[in-house]
């Protein structure tokens, strides 16, 4: 599985961005794309994730009401993920990535939050001036 990322910028606060992953090269049908962030010194952490098939989505509480994850099925060799981020703040500044995860099986909804996701791609920086 490959992933591209793209969007990320220099942004003032209170401003907007929006993300995109390209994922493709799935085996399985089942998949789930999240969106993590890693700021300097601090450890990654998941912000929204989504199921593309059903559109079960997840939100960290930080980002809650100012971010939101969308995906694009059209084309079935790849999945497209979007992370639509608006008021942005100071803390929002980090490298973010997108990873996928597939599965032969079903996944319940309520495991979208804690997937082993095994794709990663190369990141793309977010940078918030106060």
């Amino acid at each position: 599985v490959q992933l591209v990322e793209s969007g990320g910028g220099l942004v003032q606060v209170g401003g907007s961005l929006r993300l995109s992953c390209v994922a493709s090269g799935f085996t399985f049908e089942n998949v789930a794309i999240g969106w993590f962030r890693q700021a300097p010194g601090k450890e990654r952490e998941q912000v929204s994730s989504i199921m593309p098939n059903d559109g079960t989505t997840y939100y960290a509480d930080p980002v809650k009401g100012r971010f939101t994850i969308s995906s694009d099925n059209a084309n079935k060799k790849e999945k497209k993920a979007y992370l639509q981020m608006n008021n942005l703040k100071p803390e929002d500044t980090a490298v973010y990535y997108c990873a996928a995860f597939e599965s032969d099986g079903h996944v319940p909804r309520f495991l979208l939050w804690k997937l082993d996701y095994e794709y990663w791609g190369q990141g793309t920086q977010v940078t918030v001036s106060s």
